[in-house]
C-alpha cells in the first residue's frame, strides 16, 4: 500500500488533522484543484491501482470529484477519472486506475465548484489485471437496466477479455468509468445552495421603472392544509416585486379553518382578495371566479399548496419588460417536500410546441396577458385535472412563437406531498384522462389528423400519432456510399425487408468505390426495381452527393440515410414520414443506437462542446432523461442527417446542403437555414435505427482532415454564433460540456430570456 498526502493547488483550503485523522477540505471557486504525492517519496510504476479514499461529505457537497492522471502524455478531459462518494456520512471511495507509465502527477478535483468535506487515508492499492477486471465488472452490471442488457454486456465482455488482451482491459475500463459517471450525476441540493437564490431587485430599481406591471395571482383553494396554504400565500407576499394582487377563490370547503385563514390575511393586507363560493363545482369553475377579482395586466397562476421562489414576480415582470411582444410566458421549476428540500428540478427549452403537446411544459409558472385569457373565454368546465394545459392549448393557438416566452429560472416550487401530482402523475387517474382530451381537442380544432396515445408507466406524458393521408406520398431515400459492401448490404436489406411504408424508391450514390465487392453487390442492387444506383465520380463532398441524389429523385418527400445505419422498427419510416408531411414542420430526426444499444442520438444540442453533439450520445437505451424528454417527440434547433426526412420543395427552397461544407456540420447548418425559415424541425423517438457511426470514413482528427474541420467549425460560429451560443431546445442552467442534460456549475447567465 501507499500512503498518499494531499496537497493544494489553487482554490483548496486544506485544515489540520483533526482527531479523527480526517483533514477538512474547503474548496471555492469555479476549478479547486489539489495533488496527491507518496508520503514517503515512493515511485509509483505501470500497472494497474486502486485508489482508496475515505471522505466525509459537508455542505455545500462535493460535485462530481474526478482525478487527473499524467504519466507522461499530460492531462486531459478524456483521461479524467471520476470519483463516486457517498450522499452523507463518512464514505469510502474505490477507484480503479490504469498507469501507462511511471506516475508523474495525480491531481484531485474535489468539486465543480465550491465544496466542504473532511477527507481521511487515501491508499494506492496494486491489483492484478484479473482483480481490475472483475471490480470494472461488478461496476459496470450494477448499473445496467435489465437483465438481457447485463447478458449481452457480460458476453461480449467475456469475448473482449478472451481476444483483446490489453485492448480488452481497456475498453472494460471505459465502460467502467462511464457507469460512474453516470452514478455521479450532478447534485441539485449543492446547486441549489450554490445559485438557487438568484438576485433580487437593486435599490430603487423597480422604483425607477415607468411601467410596473401588476400581476394577478389566480389561487383556487379546496379544503387546502393550512399549514401549506399559509405558506402559499406568505410566499407571495415574500415577493421582492411589490405590484401585485392576490385572487383567491374557495370552492365551498367543507373545512372551515380555509375559510378562516382566508378572513385573517385579508384583513392583514389589502393586496388579498377572495371569495368563497356556495357550491362546490370544481376547480375550473373556482379558478373563473378567481379571474373576475383580476384587474391586473397579467394573470398569474398558483395552487393552493405550492411556493413562488422569492423573485418570481421581479424575474417576470424584468422579462416582459424586456420582451413588450410577449402574450404568455412560463419559467423553470422543481419540486419542494414537506421539509422544503427543493427537488426534481425541470429545466426547460424556450417555447417547444411538440414537447408541449407530448407533456404540459408551460406549468409552473405559468404568466398570461389578462386580455388574452379573457378572449379564449377562461377556464373550461370538463377539463379538471388538465384545466391549465387547455388554456394554455387555447391560448398558444391564437398565438405566434415569438409572442410566448420562457424565463430560463425555477421561479415556482411545486408542493410533492401524498395525493399530490407533483408526487406522483397516475395519484389523480381524471387528470390524465383530461389532459388526453385537452390535446385531442386542440387537433381538431387545428384541423390535424392525429391520435393521443398515453405512454404506459409515464402518467402525464403522452405521444400524438399522426395518421398517414389515404394515399402517403413518394419518399426517395437516399444513401451515398464508399466501398464497404458488407455496410451498405446490412442497410439496404434491412430497409428492404423491414420497412412497412408502401411508397418508396432507394437512390444509391456510389462515390468512387474501389473494392470488387461493392461493385458486385451494386450490380446486384440494380436489379431491385426499388433500387436506382448512380455514380459521383468527385472526391468526396458529403453535401454536394446528397444535392445530386435530391435532384434525381421522384418522391416529394426526401430522406438522407448514411450507408451505416440498420432498420430495426418496421414503421419508422411512417412515423418519420406523418411528421414530414405537417406543414409547419421542416426536417425530422430519429433515435439512433449504437450497435450495443446505447443512445447515438436522440437530437442535437447546440453550443456543447463547440458547435454541438447529440443529446443523451452514449446513454443505455430506453434512458428517459430529464422529464422523459429522452422518450418523448418535441422540436430540436437540429437532427442529425445520418437518419434526416424533408419535404423535397423544402429542402431545394433553401438551397440544400451547403456545398461549403463537405463533412461536418452540413446538417446542422442546413437544420438552421430551415429554423430561419420559419420551420420547426422536429426529433421523433418512435423511429428507431442503429448506426454505426461513420464507418467508412474515417477520422477527421488528422493532417488535412483536421484543417478542413477546423474551417468548418470557424464557418459555423461566424454564420450561427448567436444560436450555438443559445440554443433554444437547451437550458442555460444545464452543462455545456461533459453529459447533456446535467447541471451546469454554473449556469450560464443571459442577458435577456430567450424568446
Amino acid at each position: 500500500m501507499i500512503e498518499l498526502k494531499l496537497e493544494s493547488i489553487q482554490g483548496v483550503v486544506l485544515g489540520p488533522v483533526d482527531v479523527d485523522g480526517m483533514i477538512e477540505v474547503r474548496a471555492s471557486g469555479a476549478d479547486p484543484q489539489c495533488r496527491l504525492v507518496p508520503a514517503d517519496g515512493t515511485v509509483v510504476q505501470q500497472g494497474w491501482y486502486e485508489l482508496y479514499m475515505e471522505i466525509e461529505q459537508g455542505t455545500p457537497r462535493m460535485v462530481s470529484p474526478v482525478l487527473y492522471v499524467d504519466c507522461g502524455a499530460g492531462m486531459s478531459e478524456e483521461s479524467s477519472v471520476p470519483l463516486h462518494v457517498g450522499r452523507n456520512g463518512l464514505g469510502v471511495s474505490r477507484t480503479l486506475l490504469a498507469l501507462g507509465g511511471e506516475l508523474r502527477v495525480l491531481r484531485f478535483d474535489p468539486s465543480i465548484g465550491p465544496s466542504n468535506a473532511r477527507i481521511g487515508r487515501v491508499m494506492l492499492r496494486r491489483v492484478s489485471q484479473l482483480q481490475a477486471a472483475g471490480e470494472m465488472f461488478k461496476t459496470i452490471v450494477r448499473n445496467m437496466a435489465g437483465r438481457r442488457a447485463k447478458l449481452r454486456f457480460a458476453t461480449a465482455s467475456a469475448k473482449a477479455l478472451a481476444t483483446g488482451g490489453r485492448s480488452g482491459l481497456g475498453s472494460l475500463l471505459r465502460h467502467h468509468y462511464r457507469a460512474l459517471a453516470l452514478r455521479n450525476e450532478h447534485d441539485y441540493d449543492s446547486w441549489v445552495a450554490l445559485y438557487g437564490a438568484l438576485d433580487g431587485p437593486a435599490p430603487g430599481e423597480v422604483e425607477g421603472w415607468a411601467d410596473k406591471p401588476l400581476f394577478s395571482i389566480v389561487v383556487p383553494t379546496y379544503n387546502t392544509p393550512e399549514k401549506w396554504l399559509r405558506r402559499c400565500i406568505q410566499s407571495v407576499q415574500e415577493q421582492s416585486y411589490g405590484t401585485w394582487e392576490l385572487c383567491i377563490a374557495d370552492d365551498a370547503s367543507p373545512q372551515l379553518q380555509v375559510s378562516s385563514v382566508l378572513k385573517e390575511v385579508a384583513s392583514a393586507d389589502a393586496r388579498i382578495k377572495f371569495i368563497i363560493r356556495e357550491k362546490n363545482g370544481h376547480i375550473s369553475a373556482s379558478s373563473n371566479d378567481a379571474l373576475k377579482l383580476a384587474t391586473g395586466k397579467y394573470i398569474v397562476l398558483l395552487d393552493h399548496d405550492d411556493e413562488l421562489h422569492p423573485h418570481a414576480l421581479y424575474e417576470m415582470a424584468k422579462a416582459f419588460r424586456s420582451h413588450p411582444e410577449w402574450k404568455m410566458a412560463f419559467s423553470d421549476e422543481d419540486k419542494i417536500d414537506d421539509k422544503g428540500r427543493r427537488f426534481d428540478p425541470y429545466f426547460k427549452a424556450d417555447w417547444n410546441y411538440d414537447l408541449f403537446l407530448s407533456h404540459n411544459c408551460i406549468s409552473h409558472l405559468g404568466v398570461y396577458a389578462r386580455d388574452l385569457i379573457e378572449k379564449v373565454g377562461g377556464f373550461r368546465l370538463g377539463y379538471e385535472g388538465s384545466q391549465d394545459w387547455d388554456l394554455a392549448l387555447r391560448c398558444i393557438e391564437t398565438l405566434r412563437d415569438d409572442e410566448i416566452g420562457h424565463v430560463p429560472h425555477v421561479l415556482y416550487h411545486w408542493r410533492a406531498i401524498p395525493g399530490s401530482t407533483a408526487l406522483g402523475p397516475g395519484e389523480k387517474t381524471y387528470a390524465h384522462f383530461a389532459a388526453i382530451k385537452s390535446i385531442q381537442s386542440h387537433l381538431d380544432r387545428i384541423g390535424r389528423d392525429a391520435e393521443v396515445i398515453d405512454i404506459p408507466g409515464f402518467s402525464g406524458n403522452y405521444r400524438v400519432r399522426n395518421r398517414l393521408p389515404e394515399h402517403p406520398p413518394r419518399v426517395s431515400l437516399i444513401i451515398p456510399t464508399r466501398d464497404r459492401a458488407e455496410l451498405l448490404r446490412t442497410a439496404v436489406e434491412s430497409i428492404l425487408e423491414k420497412t412497412d411504408y408502401p411508397d418508396y424508391e432507394l437512390i444509391i450514390v456510389d462515390n468512387q468505390s474501389a473494392e470488387a465487392e461493392t461493385h458486385a453487390l451494386l450490380d446486384e442492387l440494380r436489379g431491385n426495381s426499388r433500387v436506382s444506383v448512380l455514380s459521383y465520380d468527385a472526391p468526396f463532398n458529403y453535401s454536394a452527393i446528397n444535392n445530386f441524389a435530391v435532384s434525381k429523385a421522384s418522391g416529394s418527400v426526401v430522406g438522407l440515410l448514411n450507408n451505416d445505419i440498420e432498420v430495426i422498427s418496421a414503421d419508422w419510416l411512417s412515423e418519420m414520414v406523418s411528421q414530414a408531411i405537417r406543414p409547419e414542420v421542416g426536417a425530422v430526426g430519429a433515435m439512433l443506437y449504437f450497435p450495443n444499444d446505447t443512445i447515438q442520438h436522440a437530437g442535437v444540442i447546440l453550443g456543447f462542446n463547440g458547435v454541438g453533439v447529440h443529446a443523451y450520445a452514449d446513454r443505455p437505451r430506453g434512458w428517459v432523461g430529464m422529464m422523459l424528454r429522452g422518450r418523448l417527440l418535441q422540436n430540436y434547433s437540429a437532427v442529425t442527417a445520418a437518419c434526416l426526412l424533408v419535404r423535397k420543395e423544402l429542402y431545394e427552397r433553401v438551397g440544400g446542403l451547403d456545398e461549403g461544407l463537405k463533412v461536418a456540420y452540413n446538417d446542422i447548418d442546413f437544420c438552421l437555414r430551415i429554423r430561419d425559415a420559419g420551420y420547426r424541425n422536429l426529433w421523433t423517438p418512435y423511429a428507431e435505427l442503429y448506426h454505426h457511426e461513420s464507418a467508412t470514413r474515417g477520422s477527421d482528427v488528422g493532417g488535412d482532415k483536421k484543417i478542413r474541420f477546423d474551417q468548418e467549425v470557424q464557418l459555423m460560429m461566424e454564420r450561427w454564433g448567436r444560436i450555438v451560443a443559445a440554443d433554444p431546445a437547451y437550458n442555460p442552467n444545464l452543462a455545456d460540456c461533459g453529459s447533456t442534460f446535467d447541471l451546469a456549475f454554473p449556469p450560464r447567465r443571459v442577458q435577456n430570456p430567450r424568446t
